[in-house]
């Protein structure tokens, strides 16, 4: 069953976030009445909604998110005797599955970009338009924060991390200019982050800004996105989709995107469906710039 809403006030404001390749998502999942579909990163519950429609009374509809304010909000527009939201990462979907008391399921999606309603929740420090604590997690009550990673971690780690998680350019030029603003106590909030990036590299006149890559890397690193991803890809995926059954998978980082690829070239158990991966469309990029480095990949469950 659904839960009932942590937070009302936020979970009823109006979503922001727009699906990426909605059409294209649904085609390729190829939906029909009386399936069970995951929706592993279910955010304010845009594609599941959608899917919802086609799976009819007797489909049921499996909700996951890390983010108890996206499951709030999803809430309020996937509803039925049907679904099931649950606040979990999609790398637990074997033991969600086993509460349930469901044995295999018939499609799986996961979205894996940052949910706009996220990145403009003016307290959660993910995006570098505000002046929010550095926290970043998606489950606020565990792990480390951003903040609390950039105060203790050495230049090295973090120029790393900066490299691996954002492939971001002049990294050990950013990661001193961290180290000497955390030494005066202004690496707290978002916009000190933002003010150290500036002062290491400048601002560029045009592209995108220079902080973008290095608040991408930090929330991968956080809330450990590529390891969630792995594991869900090597172990759970193979274990959970019952033959004949499609998962599909929207990246937008390279590195995400070379784990799914890799995963479905295992010719024994996955049949790819994409052999090159579905792009959105240019007047979807105009309508939603966000969209524009999201990849599709498809693979059927071998029996």
């Amino acid at each position: 069953m659904s839960p009932a809403p942590s937070n009302p006030q936020s979970s009823q404001r109006r979503t922001v976030h727009v699906p990426v390749m909605l059409h294209e998502v649904l085609e390729h999942l190829a939906l029909s009445p009386g399936l069970t579909v995951v929706d592993g990163t279910l955010g304010a519950g845009g594609h599941s909604s959608f899917i919802l429609k086609q799976l009819g009374p007797d489909g049921i509809l499996i909700g996951l998110d890390r983010d108890q304010s996206m499951i709030d909000r999803a809430a309020q527009v996937v509803q039925g005797t049907n679904v099931r939201l649950v606040q979990s990462s999609y790398r637990e979907l074997g033991t969600v599955l086993d509460d349930l008391g469901i044995e295999k399921v018939d499609r799986v999606l996961l979205d894996l970009g940052l949910s706009s309603d996220q990145l403009a929740d003016r307290q959660r420090g993910f995006g570098f338009q505000t002046s929010a604590p550095l926290d970043m997690r998606f489950d606020g009550s565990s792990g480390e924060s951003a903040g609390e990673l950039l105060n203790r971690a050495s230049q090295q780690e973090i120029t790393d991390l900066l490299v691996e998680f954002g492939e971001v350019d002049q990294a050990d030029r950013i990661s001193r200019q961290i180290i000497q603003q955390r030494s005066q106590g202004k690496m707290q909030t978002a916009a000190d982050l933002k003010e150290a990036v500036e002062t290491a590299v400048g601002v560029r006149s045009r592209g995108s800004h220079p902080a973008t890559q290095v608040f991408q890397a930090l929330r991968i690193a956080v809330n450990q996105e590529l390891e969630h991803l792995n594991h869900f890809l090597q172990t759970v995926l193979p274990e959970q989709l019952r033959p004949g059954g499609l998962a599909a998978i929207i990246s937008f980082h390279s590195l995400e995107d070379r784990l799914v690829k890799n995963a479905f070239r295992e010719v024994t158990l996955w049949n790819t469906r994409t052999r090159k991966p579905v792009a959105p469309t240019p007047s979807e990029i105009r309508l939603n710039p966000r969209a524009r480095s999201a990849k599709l990949r498809v693979a059927e469950r071998l029996p």
